[in-house]
């Protein structure tokens, strides 16, 4: 148990299941929003799921618009149209439907129509509790945890930093977590999301943020994504286990965002942002290598880790653990056919030229030191060109 309290945030509201969205209007009801701008991609606009929240609007006459032009890892260009269409549209709220661009795109608009001005004067170590715009947030894929997090990542268009954005004014108000919505999610975007998911398990368990509360949410996620996640690979119309890794996404959400990230995801961020990799792939790229790189300071818990995977039993010491865990990390990225940045076709020279940038990138986004072993610049650029290839 750690000695300080924690300081917890979550949605006022959850509603967890098959069903969840039909259940909009009276959750925009329970929250005081009268007319929401829709926020979600042109995928979910065409695919009928955007239909499947409108026609229950429509029933109860809602008033509704759409904003339709998020695009993958959210830029400031579209932040700051969207916010202007929110601002000037007379909106009293925004329900965010889609994956984490989507989620993390209302996030953005709605603190950039309140305060103004723009999205690089937000990024960390600023906080930013209020908003005037309350987000329902919809998730249409199993991974981010968006839904639940105080955080939205968003890329400035004109320096290619992927700026993380923390505060109160991030949490959604409200989630609805309806997994039949994720039933059609194709394998690839399945595999990386679902190993997204268990970076964040992982990451919050280990991080020295953690606390009681996010360990507890990150070790029920480590089970549900170690059960499930090859049966919703292989198995696409399986029920259970796309409920499965639904909860594990939002758990997961759940214990990063009340404990942090660490390494992996202050790594991630510049491969996405420079390379255009989904943030999901770069996050499982990366997993095994520095996993491997940080588990001599924090032994116990990543055995811990391996426990709760099931890839350890109880009476295993920790050193073996760890190594049962790294078999498994490796074992699920070759499984799931995670590319290398080199397979992903990422242009060799251009990577290298950049690699002092992007570490200088990670450590400056604060995740990396709250990772159990805090590395030096030189240190993460060993580690990109280990996992280079």
């Amino acid at each position: 148990m750690t000695a300080a309290p924690a300081m917890i945030t979550q949605p006022r509201l959850m509603l967890i299941g098959a069903g969840a969205c039909d259940q909009i209007a009276d959750a925009m009801a329970k929250i005081g929003v009268q007319k929401p701008l829709i926020v979600t991609d042109a995928f979910v606009r065409d695919s009928g799921m955007l239909a499947r929240v409108t026609d229950v609007l429509d029933d109860a006459k809602i008033p509704w618009d759409a904003f339709a032009d998020t695009v993958p890892d959210p830029t400031t260009e579209v932040i700051s149209s969207g916010a202007k269409i929110l601002k000037d549209g007379d909106f009293d709220g925004m329900i965010a439907l889609g994956g984490g661009s989507p989620m993390d795109t209302a996030k953005a608009m709605g603190v950039l129509a309140t305060h103004g001005g723009a999205m690089r004067d937000y990024k960390v170590p600023q906080q930013v509790d209020t908003t005037d715009y309350p987000v329902i947030a919809i998730p249409t894929t199993a991974g981010t945890g968006s839904e639940v997090t105080r955080f939205t990542v968003i890329t400035d268009t004109e320096t290619d930093e992927k700026m993380l954005c923390a505060g109160l004014a991030y949490v959604p108000v409200c989630a609805l977590v309806d997994y039949t919505l994720t039933m059609t999610m194709p394998l690839r975007l399945t595999a990386d999301t679902g190993i997204d998911t268990l970076t964040h398990a992982i990451e919050a368990y280990v991080s020295q943020k953690r606390n009681p509360f996010a360990d507890s949410m990150a070790l029920s996620c480590m089970r549900l994504v170690a059960g499930n996640i090859r049966t919703a690979c292989k198995e696409p119309d399986n029920p259970s286990g796309r409920e499965a890794m639904m909860l594990a996404a939002t758990q997961g959400g759940l214990a990063f965002s009340n404990a942090s990230v660490c390494l992996v995801h202050g790594m991630s961020r510049p491969i996405g942002a420079h390379f255009h990799v989904p943030h999901g792939l770069s996050n499982a790229m990366l997993l095994p290598a520095i996993t491997a790189f940080s588990a001599p300071d924090a032994l116990d818990r990543y055995a811990d880790c391996a426990r709760a995977m099931g890839v350890a039993d109880a009476e295993v010491g920790n050193q073996a653990a760890v190594a049962h865990l790294l078999e498994e990390l490796r074992a699920l990225n070759d499984e799931l056919e995670v590319p290398t940045p080199k397979d992903y076709g990422i242009e060799e020279e251009r990577y290298f030229a950049l690699l002092p940038t992007m570490a200088q990138q990670a450590l400056d986004s604060g995740s990396p030191g709250n990772n159990p072993r805090v590395p030096t610049t030189d240190q993460i650029v060993d580690l990109y060109k280990e996992v280079w290839a």
